[in-house]
């Protein structure tokens, strides 16, 4: 038998080497590309309704976001009444005189009937406004339904049964009618009952509101999570090193808790958009001359029998607006949770 000669033998190491390199790079590759992340996103992207109900919901907080630029370069303001220093803008009636609500090149959306205001500038600003109202409501209920049903799951016992009994009672309400109900109290507490309450103040209480008996669902979701978690062999393990309760929560609990957060959040915001709006058109949200999408469709209602364009245009912008909303939330809860998908 001819033993090889060193010549020959060290190609064969330097080959060896090289493909543990290749395999390893491979593996390191394949397994950065089969992450969570990038999987969950590489799904989302093949969702053709997805995609376009974020491109929806985008463009929206971009107009909402934009709104004072996108005013002044329009020339128009939600606030001024056109119709009194045009009145020739109205017929006898103080309706439109122009055809579709008064829509031409210097009103785009037409005006209001009666005070003349600019449809279109009002509607941009309505946007913002329930917007923002909205997603301040959402991450402030997202943050103490996460807090509170985190610790209830955590901690177990006395904790955990005190606060599914405030759960349990939270979710007993009615909201929209203790909304109703419990508003005007709310502006009575800072407010004499002969002022009106200011628009910081409606905003500032609406948020709080909200959030106040929003938490529950949130709250009770990752409860349920948590107690199960908490038995896992990972948890038991960092509880052996002696790891806080604090780290044991941010490191090991909370990133298996993003999943139900997420979609949370995303089915909440246009839960709240919806009942910011009812609230502002029953008269206990926001109130005219504040543009709202519920201000404006409560006008609208006035007037819809003789001009359908005042209402037309907030009540389809808050309809493709919920409708994307709520499909990118099913899209989200399919991309991250395969199994969810029908």
């Amino acid at each position: 038998m001819t033993l090889p000669t060193p010549s020959t033998a060290v190609p064969l190491e330097v080959t060896d080497e090289s493909a543990a390199k290749s395999i390893t790079s491979g593996d390191s590759k394949g397994s950065e590309g089969r992450s969570p992340g990038r999987l969950a996103w590489k799904r989302f992207k093949r969702d053709r309704t997805g995609v376009i109900s974020a491109c929806i919901v985008i463009f929206f907080f971009v107009i909402g976001i934009a709104a004072p630029l996108i005013s002044k370069l329009y020339g128009k303001n939600p606030y001024t009444t056109y119709g009194s220093a045009n009145p020739e803008l109205f017929d006898a009636f103080s309706y439109p005189a122009g055809p579709n609500g008064g829509m031409s090149s210097d009103f785009w959306f037409g005006i209001e009937p009666q005070l003349g205001r600019d449809v279109f500038t009002f509607l941009l600003y309505a946007i913002r406004n329930s917007l923002g109202i909205a997603a301040a409501a959402t991450i402030l209920t997202t943050v103490v339904g996460v807090v509170i049903g985190v610790t209830a799951g955590y901690l177990g016992g006395k904790t955990d049964y005190l606060v599914g009994r405030v759960i349990d009672i939270l979710l007993s309400f009615p909201s929209t009618l203790f909304f109703i109900a419990f508003m005007p109290v709310v502006y009575g507490i800072f407010v004499k009952p002969d002022d009106n309450p200011p628009t910081s103040l409606i905003v500032l209480s609406l948020i709080v509101v909200l959030a106040a008996f929003g938490w529950a669902s949130i709250a009770r979701l990752l409860r349920g999570q948590v107690l199960g978690l908490r038995e896992r062999e990972f948890v038991e393990a960092a509880k052996v090193t002696g790891a806080s309760p604090m780290r044991i929560v941010f490191k090991e609990l909370l990133p298996n808790l993003w999943t139900p957060i997420i979609i949370q959040s995303t089915l909440m915001l246009p839960a709240y958009v919806t009942a910011e709006a009812g609230l502002a058109f029953l008269g206990v949200g926001v109130t005219d001359p504040t543009p709202d999408w519920g201000v404006m469709i409560g006008r609208g209602a006035t007037f819809y029998t003789e001009d359908i364009t005042f209402m037309l245009f907030p009540g389809l912008a808050m309809v493709i607006f919920v409708l994307a909303f709520n499909l990118l939330g099913d899209s989200v809860r399919d991309a991250l949770d395969p199994k969810s998908k029908r």
